[in-house]
């Protein structure tokens, strides 16, 4: 299996598929790292993973028709296809484009709550906490800062976070930089700072029944 590359190629370009299994995951790159540690760490040696790029989830009225585009193109090469998207703001459209495509993806709303666990993060009815995982403290000024024009304009800040009170650290890793790296998203943000060690949450028990059906 390649090398993965860095967030920032992620971000823009996504990633190819890999190897020559049985099953392949169409992913957003935002979770590609995840993904290939759990391949990895099960020897699912028969899953191979291409990604989207993720800024897709700054349009995603897009997410649908690119998720559509990938299982037509790789269709004929695997024996069954999982699309590692939750909703994602599609609307239920792209579980509707799925169905009607005949292959499965991860359930839930988003990846916030897949990785808390979906029943977990429901019953937490936290609407006024704003969500970054591993991915998204690293690629903050990427996903947040810029796209908002908060570079240019930070007295934007209080429109656009002015109802939230909190930002809700999800980490998959354990790493001391990335802690240290949300605490300042938070401090730039103006809001409170909390961190919740999810791991992988749903996302291991998804891939699992998909590794499965192979």
């Amino acid at each position: 299996m390649s090398d993965l590359p860095s967030d920032s190629i992620l971000t823009e370009d996504g990633f190819a598929r890999t190897g020559s299994g049985r099953i392949l995951l169409i992913a957003c790159g935002a979770l590609a790292r995840e993904i290939l540690a759990l391949i990895r760490a099960n020897g699912w040696d028969h899953m191979d993973l291409t990604c989207l790029p993720a800024k897709l989830h700054l349009y995603p009225d897009r997410i649908t028709e690119e998720v559509e585009k990938a299982v037509r193109r790789h269709a004929g090469a695997y024996d069954s296809i999982f699309v590692v998207y939750a909703d994602c703001g599609t609307g239920g459209q792209l579980k509707a484009r799925c169905d009607a495509l005949g292959v499965e993806m991860v359930a839930g709303p988003h990846c916030y709550s897949f990785f808390e666990g979906n029943d977990t993060f429901a019953a937490r009815d936290e609407i006024t906490a704003f969500y970054l995982t591993d991915f998204l403290v690293k690629q903050f000024d990427a996903f947040v800062w810029k796209p908002m024009g908060l570079d240019r304009h930070p007295e934007l800040r209080d429109m656009l976070f002015g109802n939230y009170t909190k930002l809700v650290y999800q980490a998959q890793t354990d790493d001391p930089a990335l802690r240290a790296k949300a605490e300042d998203c938070a401090r730039r943000l103006g809001l409170a700072y909390e961190y919740r060690f999810t791991g992988y949450g749903d996302l291991t028990r998804a891939l699992e029944r998909a590794a499965d059906r192979g």
